[in-house]
């Protein structure tokens, strides 16, 4: 079974589930390992105060467990 993120969830429950988060998220010049929103705030929310789309993000994401 693979594992799905959602743009509910927040950065520091997806950065917990794969190393690779981390780099991906840099893809779209998120710097989250080292932001203390990321404890709190979901991916759709992040996404939304840098001008991002959550679903590209998401999907970039996911790929990671295909």
């Amino acid at each position: 079974m693979s594992q799905k993120i959602t743009k509910d969830m927040t950065f520091h429950q997806v950065l917990q589930m794969d190393p690779q988060v981390a780099k991906i998220l840099g893809q779209f010049n998120l710097g989250c390992v080292g932001c203390m929103g990321a404890m709190n705030e979901s991916i759709a929310q992040g996404a939304k105060a840098h001008g991002l789309d959550a679903d590209e993000i998401v999907k970039a994401l996911n790929a990671i467990f295909d």
